[in-house]
């Protein structure tokens, strides 16, 4: 089977490392109602927020919710958040941390 988007091979196929790489990702935390810290990862494009909400929330070991290609995380995880992106494929230099 071949891939849509590329039409190379599945087991070949390299758009999601693309996708990954290209992706302009901001990290910044938003005090809420009655002092409550969440982190907010946003600047998702054409990738499965849903799938990396939960790969964050398991290894972060926090609650959270995604929604509109955004996600919310409860408490302040901004520099860990920025690591586990970058272990997940993302490119580094294209994560700002706010």
């Amino acid at each position: 089977m071949n891939c849509p988007r590329c039409g190379l091979p599945e087991e070949l196929c390299v758009c999601d490392e693309m996708t990954r790489e290209g992706q302009r990702i901001r990290v910044r935390s938003d005090k809420r109602r009655y002092g409550k810290v969440v982190t907010l990862v946003d600047g998702f494009k054409d990738v499965d927020v849903h799938k990396i909400a939960k790969e964050l929330k398991r290894r972060l070991a926090c609650g959270g919710t995604s929604k509109n290609d955004k996600i919310e995380l409860q408490g302040d995880h901004v520099r860990k958040v920025k690591d586990i992106l970058t272990s997940m494929g993302f490119s580094e230099d294209m994560i700002d941390v706010l």
